[in-house]
């Protein structure tokens, strides 16, 4: 089946290329990539071929520093840096490069000359490389050492000469340095040992005169102390304002003082008091009941209130006899002589109540006075810290690192004396030099080198040509070039003999009948169905109006003719009655491909000086509803016959006597014609030919006709168009009826 786009009527739309348009690049230009692509494998090969051999051989060194401490606990111990030869800077970088110095290099020339008399310095620092080795990112210790050339036996030799050159002088620079090293540490111990010792007799005379041994230690344990009595303090502050709370509402209920209360306490435990009280209480019951009868001036009252006062008498010296009761006699009065020493058990109990009290209370007291001694006596003491841990902060650290100097130069001093002692400093082979081998030419290598370069070439050299080739070879080509809705796909078929313009897309020989081509032509499925698409979207866009279509093209040769031809057959077999009109009056065509004859055709109707109302008009040819008219003869001006005012009326009875005037047009550049009987009718269709009209062609085309209403193109001639399906079906029903 043919494709169709979408009819929109907007410009067609920018679109990145993808790989399916990179692709169909290359297909189109193999030729140049296959071309390019040979060549330079070719050349690759032949190059291979009549190069002389290289030959590379290689060694591999480790390559310890001159001296240089071990690890330990995951640091490097900094010895030969801080007590070696401070002059002296060892790195593999440092290390690299003077193994490729001339001075190493030119003894090994020397002795390489008796051999190699040509040998130089510089043609052996050309094709020696010297590099450390890396596993996984990380530089080893480990260096390569590689050299080429033509000479096999001379790539071994060489390196051999390098391995004795580099392990002579690495043993010469590591005594030179350990001996530079032990003589700088000898140098340095006895000053670094003395600083040691002052340092220690600082710090022991320091803590001895302020009686502290750790600072941070003892200032730890003294905030944590100060901490608890402060926090003790706080308690003791909450129980003792409880125990004065509770000892003023036991004083309050007794309504007494705790001394008061010990006295009355006691005078109500005495026999003897309560004894006298008792009497007392006897004598003022007696006494009240008289004066009731008598009056104080008589005998027997007076009688009665001296015993009464004998009695407190002896109450009071009773009294006396009650440790503490001497002071205080506030409450012993003759009128009053019982309001001391007759308490009751809740009285007694009260009392001893507000005496524990008070004891707490003084107790608490000085609980709380001997915490606010000791809190300032340590606030005192810590606030002399900061002065200590000072003084101490600047002694310690200055004996630890006179001390752990001292163990350093003592440790690197053991050590290099063992290595001096033990000797043996050469670098130890890895990788003996080995007989070179050959690297150059490699067949193999170059050949695949030769292949992605050519590939390279040849894919730069296709894409090169495609941009130069200005052709439009795909209908994305040509929807991106004209700003035209896309009518449809014509597929790619065998131009047929004997046209010059007229591509007629038939898979058979030039028809001698009409009603035998056009019997082909609709029977060849592919062909008939994209012309119905095609016609199909003409109608759809222009919702039934078009009258009169001209179907033209850029240039000559891009099947406007067999389109015209099949839009006709394709309106004729939906009922419709249409007019095909030869109207290329410099070249005409139609005639010929439909076997007719063409000694009266349009050009004649234009030619006659008759009236188109008085005129019959006659057509060509008939066959059903297709009305045939041919161009005619050939005349000297047709741009005047197709400009003038006869056209105009002929295309105004055609359209008035046809369901549709379809005109095979001449080309657009290059001639006026198209231009002038386009202006009589209602559209034009143009027809591009995939792989034929050019973008620039293009472009111009559609903009000679921009004034004109254009209502699409056509591609003609895709070979990605899908006739696989119809063509089957087709070929499938022959073989059926055979």
């Amino acid at each position: 089946m043919v494709q169709v786009t979408e009819n929109h009527l907007n410009a067609a739309a920018e679109t990145d290329p993808g790989y399916g348009q990179i692709f169909a690049i290359l297909i189109r230009r193999r030729f140049w990539l296959i071309g390019v692509f040979a060549t330079v494998l070719s050349a690759a090969a032949i190059i291979t071929l009549i190069t002389k051999p290289t030959y590379e051989s290689s060694m591999q060194l480790l390559v310890e520093a001159n001296y240089q401490g071990k690890e330990q606990n995951g640091e490097r111990e900094k010895t030969e840096n801080e007590y070696a030869d401070p002059n002296v800077e060892i790195d593999y970088a440092t290390q690299l490069n003077l193994m490729r110095s001339s001075q190493l290099l030119g003894k090994a020339v020397d002795l390489l000359r008796p051999e190699y008399p040509d040998i130089t310095i510089k043609k052996l620092k050309k094709y020696l490389v010297v590099a450390q080795i890396q596993e996984e990112k990380v530089n080893t210790k480990i260096f390569e050492v590689t050299y080429t050339d033509k000479d096999a036996k001379k790539t071994q030799k060489v390196l051999k000469t390098i391995q004795k050159v580099y392990q002579d002088y690495n043993r010469e620079q590591q005594e030179m340095r350990l001996a530079k090293g032990l003589a700088f540490i000898d140098q340095q111990l006895p000053t670094v040992r003395q600083n040691a010792v002052q340092s220690e007799a600082a710090l022991a005379q320091f803590r001895k005169n302020q009686n502290i041994i750790e600072p941070e230690l003892q200032a730890k344990a003294l905030i944590e102390s100060l901490k608890d009595i402060e926090q003790e303090l706080r308690t003791v502050r909450a129980q003792y304002r409880d125990a004065q709370a509770r000892y003023t509402a036991l004083q309050q209920q007794s309504n007494s003082t705790p001394q008061q209360a010990v006295v009355s306490s006691r005078l109500s435990e005495s026999t003897r008091y309560q004894t006298l009280l008792n009497e007392i209480q006897k004598l003022d019951l007696e006494l009240a009941q008289q004066r009731q009868r008598f009056t104080d001036a008589n005998p027997y009252i007076q009688d009665l209130v001296q015993q009464r006062q004998e009695l407190l008498a002896l109450l009071e010296e009773e009294k006396k006899r009650i440790p503490g009761a001497n002071g205080d006699r506030s409450n012993v009065t003759v009128e009053n002589p019982l309001k001391q020493g007759q308490l009751g058990k809740l009285d007694v109990s009260l009392a001893n109540k507000l005496l524990e009290e008070q004891t707490n209370v003084l107790g608490l007291q000085a609980r709380e006075q001997t915490l606010m001694q000791k809190e300032q006596q340590m606030r005192a003491q810590i606030n002399r810290l900061p002065a200590i841990l000072a003084d101490y902060n600047r002694l310690e650290p200055d004996v630890k690192l006179k001390r752990e100097t001292l163990v350093q130069l003592q440790k690197a001093r053991q050590e290099i004396s063992l290595e001096i002692a033990r000797g043996g400093f050469d670098w130890q082979v890895v990788e003996e030099p080995e007989l070179g081998l050959q690297i150059e030419p490699s067949l193999k290598r170059n050949i695949l080198l030769g292949a992605v370069i050519g590939l390279m070439l040849g894919g730069v050299a296709a894409f090169i040509r495609e941009v130069v080739d200005d052709a439009v070879h795909t209908c994305d080509d040509l929807k991106k070039q004209v700003d035209l809705p896309l009518l449809g796909i014509t597929p790619e078929l065998a131009q047929a003999k004997g046209s010059s313009d007229a591509i007629v897309s038939l898979p058979f020989s030039k028809p001698q009948v009409l009603a035998s081509s056009m019997i082909q032509v609709i029977n060849w499925p592919p062909f008939r169905e994209s012309l119905d698409l095609i016609y199909q979207n003409i109608q759809l866009m222009n919702s039934g109006w078009l009258k009169s279509l001209v179907v033209t093209s850029a240039l000559a040769g891009e099947g406007k003719s067999t389109l015209a031809l099949g839009l006709a057959i394709s309106a004729a077999r939906l009922h419709q009655r249409v007019l095909l009109i030869d109207a290329d009056l410099r070249r005409p065509s139609l005639h010929k491909e439909l076997n007719l004859p063409n000694d009266r055709g349009l050009s004649s109707l234009l030619a006659s000086d008759t009236p188109i109302t008085n005129q019959e008009i006659e057509v060509s040819a008939q066959y059903g509803n297709i009305s045939i008219l041919t161009s005619g003869p050939m005349r000297l001006d047709p741009a005047q016959m197709l400009s003038s005012q006869k056209m105009k009326q002929l295309m105004v009875t055609f359209e008035q006597n046809y369901d549709l005037v379809l005109l095979d047009a001449p080309p657009v550049l290059g001639i006026v014609d198209t231009i002038l009987a386009a202006s009589f009718c209602s559209g034009v269709v143009m027809v591009g030919r995939i792989g034929r009209v050019t973008r620039t062609e293009l472009v111009q085309a559609t903009s000679m006709l921009s004034k004109l209403n254009v209502i699409g193109v056509v591609a003609n001639g895709a070979s990605n168009s899908n006739k696989g399906y119809l063509t089957n079906l087709h070929q499938e029903g022959l073989g059926r009826r055979g």
